[in-house]
């Protein structure tokens, strides 16, 4: 008779809860839902850095993220990546995600048990944020976003001359190339990916959506480059329409916003894109496989080079990757409640 499939444990060292992903030993929740006393926040997207809560704990490199995201006036401790924290029972520390600028994995240790939360993380070269730290750990709590085999990321510096490509077919036809990404991290991703391709002086204007343009300064506060941006503006749309490269969030695709640039021709770059029927749905003209998150083959690396004896899946494609990693690799996988997602 098949043994039961394993399940969160009460004595576990993060466990999920009303509040999100608590940790006992440090009275804390990582990435809350809801406000709480102490939130552990492993960067700032709006899904993961959330109002409220009365203490917020967080990478020093994402301090500068949060503060426009969350007000001035939050309560915030940052941690260098690697600097060990003693909190209660636990040592917490944080290390590079790879996810966006700031974004950190939490490592938790208590009596010598090793708990690794990934938040969102990728293991592809990104310019714009720290590259992806390997953490052993007994168990690894790890999105599973893109979490089916079908997600496999092409070479980004490949991508990255398609969008040249098609920003070229577009100047010679006339049109104004709106390219979306999130605003936050994907905007700087390709902005920093395209500077060694252009350098200081790219064939035609580069604008940027307002939403984009408030989140470049603590970019370049890191040391980071990108080519010359304006934003985009009435003026500079008509200035510089059928040329130039526009960056913008995948809402503004479709509106009215768009209509200042004359012909455009709208492009979005995104981990979805692997799948083609996405594209139609998000009536683009062109699909750029880019994803902050990992993929197949790199949640699979992740998995198996940490050492994990437990896994912890969430988000995405969960149930299907837990069956694998149960049935084909013999290891302890659990997928996270519902109510953690």
């Amino acid at each position: 008779m098949p043994s039961p499939p394993p399940t969160i444990r009460p004595t576990d060292l993060v466990v999920p809860d009303a509040g999100g992903l608590f940790v006992p030993a440090a009275d804390l929740w990582i990435d809350p839902r809801r406000p709480v006393p102490r939130a552990l926040v492993t960067h700032g997207h709006a899904d993961h850095a959330r109002s409220g809560s009365e203490h917020y704990l967080a990478a020093a490199s994402g301090a500068e993220i949060l503060r426009l995201r969350l007000g001035r006036e939050i309560s915030l401790q940052t941690l260098e990546f690697g600097e060990v924290l003693q909190v209660g029972d636990a040592r917490i520390s944080l290390h590079p995600a790879g996810h966006v600028l700031g974004s950190a994995q939490v490592r938790i240790e208590v009596g010598g048990d090793v708990t690794v939360v990934t938040g969102d993380y990728k293991r592809q070269p990104d310019p714009s944020a720290e590259p992806f730290e390997l953490v052993p750990c007994r168990t690894l709590v790890s999105e599973c976003t893109f979490g089916l085999p079908v997600y496999r990321w092409p070479d980004p510096s490949g991508v990255m001359e398609e969008v040249l490509r098609w920003w070229e077919e577009n100047r010679e036809a006339g049109r104004t190339s709106i390219l979306c990404g999130y605003a936050f991290g994907k905007a700087q991703r390709l902005l920093a990916s395209l500077t060694p391709l252009l350098g200081d002086d790219p064939p035609a204007p580069i604008l940027v959506h307002g939403a984009v343009e408030r989140l470049l300064p603590p970019y370049r506060q890191a040391g980071i480059h990108f080519p010359p941006t304006d934003k985009a503006g009435v003026e500079e749309a008509r200035a510089h329409k059928g040329r130039a490269l526009v960056i913008a969030p995948p809402s503004a695709a479709g509106t009215p916003w768009t209509r200042k640039f004359g012909p455009v021709s709208v492009g979005f770059a995104s981990g979805w894109m692997r799948v083609r029927g996405m594209r139609r749905r998000r009536a683009g003209d062109r699909g750029f496989v880019l994803s902050d998150h990992v993929d197949w083959d790199g949640l699979m690396d992740t998995v198996e080079e940490t050492g994990a004896e437990r896994v912890l899946l969430t988000h995405g494609a969960a149930t299907a990757a837990v069956r694998f990693l149960r049935e084909e690799r013999g290891l302890a996988a659990v997928e996270l409640p519902r109510e953690d997602r």
